[in-house]
């Protein structure tokens, strides 16, 4: 019979490994500077803690709903006093939802957003417009304090200009209401007009080759002025 008040060691397994697990995802969470950059954590009744709560996978760090990964899913940067969201705000870039209302934002935000391809709901200040504007969302809604934008457009479906982009491209969205065209496999170069990958032996030999002469030439330069001096 085993002493009472002692644990077996199989009953010791789980704790442990539930121990490693929060540590492994603990250093993956407190990756993205973006999470901390404003004070405080995700209020219970925001959007973000709604979604992310609603996701038995996802979970909350400071201001960020992540999955197990460590990628963000989630942000909110609510009422933290930004006038822009920062240089950090790119980190975000795979969230889906992000709520940045109460924030005295100026300017406009689209190239702020751009590469947010999987941004699905966006909650802003009533008085600053979605980025792209209303075309490019499926969905703007007003509400006394802010507005939502939801359901992000693809806008390579809706341009209905088939010469957008070269023979050799194709339009792929790159965030709210911006574009690219991304060049098919084998093409690269101006207008994807270059065929087969990019050669980087071929520029680094190159960049290599240009520094030696510029460096043989300044050390030239240098040697006759020491000998006339």
């Amino acid at each position: 019979m085993a002493a009472r008040g002692l644990s077996s060691p199989l009953s010791l397994v789980p704790g442990a490994a539930a121990l490693l697990l929060v540590l492994s995802v603990e250093r993956a969470l407190a990756l993205p500077e973006i999470c901390s950059q404003c004070p405080g954590s995700v209020q219970n009744l925001s959007e973000v803690a709604l979604y992310c709560k609603g996701t038995p996978e996802l979970m909350l760090h400071a201001r960020c709903c992540l999955n197990r990964k460590g990628i963000i899913v989630g942000l909110d940067l609510q009422n933290c006093s930004l006038k822009d969201p920062g240089p950090n705000f790119s980190q975000a870039h795979t969230a889906i939802i992000i709520d940045l209302q109460a924030n005295p934002l100026q300017g406009d935000l689209t190239s702020t957003f751009r590469g947010f391809t999987q941004l699905q709901t966006l909650i802003l200040p009533q008085d600053v417009t979605c980025p792209g504007d209303i075309n490019a969302w499926d969905t703007v809604t007003f509400y006394i304090n802010n507005q939502t934008c939801e359901a992000q457009r693809n806008l390579c479906n809706s341009t209905g200009d088939p010469e957008m982009c070269p023979e050799n491209g194709s339009c792929a969205p790159d965030g709210p209401g911006l574009l690219q065209c991304v060049c098919a496999e084998g093409f690269h170069g101006y207008k994807c007009m270059r065929q087969g990958s990019f050669s980087l032996l071929m520029f680094f030999g190159i960049l290599g080759s240009t520094t030696l002469s510029i460096s043989i030439l300044l050390w030239g330069t240098q040697r006759r002025k020491a000998k006339a001096s």
